[in-house]
């Protein structure tokens, strides 16, 4: 019983933060939240004793349930007739965006192959951003087995150190039998498609955060606590995936 209060504060804390992702329209996003707030409500209502108690939390978990049901029925809609669009704005200096965040929502368990267009994979903060992300995909819980990666090529001094990288991380990935398929090609779009249909465009592409202050400042190692440039999100949804 001691665990119970706990429990319920994590519960409402999530579920707060589900309503206000409905609010906002941000449904894919809010749906993630309520399905986790309501697994959360039903361990608590697994540990309480008192049966008025039970009666609360059942209406709650119902009440949530019903709610999440009618996301799940508008998103599906949307997506089946191509309309599905959401914008999430970054403000300045706004933490909290790191890419578990922003794409855990549209990297389901059925994502297996993934498309990264980004002309800036370049310079070495862009590469470890492009490290992150990887990393990001091979803790979901998918099985990715390739990524695509189109990019421009650096020029110059830096050229050597950009081949360096993505060959050693196309080693790694190897290792984790995951294929890092990569084309060089001169553009200015930034796109991120995975093969469930969801296509997430990102003003500033994976580059949206801020440099550090410094190598011992919060955020230099946590992206959650690292603070972005402005940007905005846009999030559609296509049943026919394009490949590159």
């Amino acid at each position: 019983m001691t665990q119970v209060p706990g429990m319920e504060t994590s519960a409402i804390s999530v579920l707060k933060r589900a309503v206000e992702l409905d609010q906002s329209s941000r449904f894919q996003e809010s749906l993630v939240c309520y399905q986790e707030g309501i697994q959360l409500l039903m361990d608590v209502l697994k540990a309480v004793k008192d049966d008025s108690k039970k009666v609360h939390y059942r209406q709650k978990i119902k009440s949530y349930m019903d709610r999440a049901e009618q996301i799940k029925v508008h998103v599906n809609q949307l997506k089946e007739e191509g309309k599905y669009h959401e914008q999430i704005r970054i403000a300045d200096d706004a933490t909290g965006y790191s890419y578990e965040v922003l794409f855990r929502p549209y990297v389901t368990e059925g994502v297996t192959e993934v498309w990264v267009e980004d002309p800036y994979i370049r310079h070495i903060h862009q590469l470890y951003n492009f490290l992150r992300f990887c990393e990001m995909l091979l803790k979901a819980s998918c099985k990715v087995k390739r990524i695509h990666l189109l990019t421009s090529q650096e020029e110059g001094d830096n050229s050597s150190q950009q081949a360096s990288a993505l060959s050693e991380l196309k080693q790694s990935l190897q290792s984790q039998d995951v294929c890092l398929d990569l084309q060089y090609s001169t553009f200015h779009d930034r796109e991120i498609r995975f093969d469930n249909g969801w296509i997430i465009k990102i003003g500033r592409g994976l580059d949206y955060f801020k440099k550090p202050k410094g190598r011992f400042s919060i955020g230099y190692c946590d992206y959650d606590l690292r603070q972005c440039q402005e940007t905005t999100v846009d999030i559609f949804h296509s049943k026919h995936t394009k490949t590159l």
